[in-house]
């Protein structure tokens, strides 16, 4: 089929490039389907990367217009005649087996990002970290909702955020009211960290009040005196109804190696605390006259803990209870080797893609543009 300049023919070798892509989709999901039968050891390092397969319609596009700008440069460029001589060669054919491999190579290359993993061997790494045990306020006051849901909800929900944060560090909880406990041990096994946490409530100890000191006192003891870790207490409180001297509990600490960090739950201007009765709500707390209590949070004496404690303070908020800084702050401290830990170390095989995309490159710069023995044959795509 002749035309009257020397152009490429953009209609067949779009026909072609579409016909290939589908090809390719449906030769994609079988090999997919019958790799992930034959191969259950096989795993993705990362899957996330998944969507720059769609990718290949953006390169189909972006291989039209290309076609198609070089066809109106030639059409502008000079007559048919002096076309005709100058490029007699052109070939459709070459231009789509070039596409291919560039096809190819993109889709190898999505291959290695997504880095394919088989096989594994066992590996051993050092464990670096510090002691830090939560000291958490479960007085009624800490259901008081100026922090949305509720204060004790916000603070459990940003603990179990931290938990999966952590890495090597070890953790410990201590609840406190009127009085405190230890809630879990200092430990690294971060689930059992959250499955205590989700039992915390505010009857879970039965005198009201906030004895902060004596949960200073009671993490402090907590910690393993010959462990040479860095040792922090991290106290949560709205700070209200203040029973015992937290300032010098935490001077005290801070005079054996522990710091003492301090968030502020709720706000200085306060709010009703919830009543309830079983799960029902009922209205909100009252004083003996019957006036509704207001909790209210102070910030000056938490300040006062976190100085005498050589650590800072941080009030929370809706956007942020302040245990994300602190534990960057906590990053920063000197960590301590706790051990070793084995774990499955994965093989990964996205060398093998990226051979295949470099030699897919290759061989798209080797193809020259003008026709060869086999592309004359192949006339179906040529101008």
């Amino acid at each position: 089929m002749s035309r009257s300049k020397p152009t490429y023919n953009l209609g067949g070798m779009l026909f072609a490039a579409g016909l290939l892509e589908i090809l390719f989709w449906v030769a994609f999901g079988l090999v997919y389907f019958v790799v992930a039968s034959a191969v259950p050891g096989l795993r993705w390092a990362n899957p996330q990367l998944a969507w720059l397969f769609l990718i290949g319609p953006l390169l189909l596009l972006v291989f039209g217009l290309s076609i198609s700008s070089k066809n109106r440069r030639m059409q502008k460029f000079a007559s048919s005649r002096l076309l005709k001589g100058l490029l007699p060669d052109i070939s459709s054919v070459n231009m789509v087996f070039k596409y291919l491999l560039m096809r190819l190579a993109a889709v190898f290359l999505v291959l290695a990002l997504i880095d394919p993993q088989l096989g594994s061997k066992m590996a051993e790494a050092k464990v670096k970290g510090i002691d830090v045990v939560i000291a958490i306020d479960v007085s009624n006051s800490m259901m008081a909702e100026d922090l949305s849901p509720n204060r004790l909800s916000r603070a459990t929900r940003a603990i179990e955020k931290m938990l999966d944060r952590l890495r090597g560090d070890r953790i410990g909880i201590v609840v406190f009211a009127g009085q405190a406990f230890v809630q879990l041990p200092i430990t690294n096994d971060y689930a059992a960290g959250k499955l205590f946490l989700s039992s915390i409530d505010t009857d879970i100890v039965p005198v009201q009040g906030t004895a902060i000191g004596a949960a200073i006192e009671l993490a402090t003891e907590s910690f393993d005196p010959e462990s040479p870790a860095q040792k922090t207490i991290v106290v949560i409180t709205d700070g209200e109804n203040h029973e015992d001297d937290a300032t010098v509990a935490a001077a005290a600490a801070a005079g054996k190696g522990i710091k003492v960090y301090t968030i502020g739950m709720g706000l200085p201007e306060g709010t009703p605390i919830p009543a309830y009765q079983g799960k029902q709500r009922i209205g909100y707390r009252k004083d003996g006259d019957g006036n509704v209590i207001v909790s209210r949070l102070n910030e000056d004496m938490l300040k006062e803990i976190a100085q005498a404690g050589n650590g800072s303070y941080v009030r929370a908020s809706n956007s942020e209870v302040g245990l994300e800084p602190l534990l960057d702050e906590l990053n920063t401290l000197e960590k301590t080797e706790m051990g070793t830990v084995s774990y499955a170390e994965y093989e990964d095989r996205f060398q093998l893609f990226v051979a295949l995309a470099l030699l897919c490159l290759v061989l798209e710069w080797l193809i020259r543009e003008k026709k060869g023995k086999w592309s004359k044959r192949l006339s179906l795509f040529e101008s």
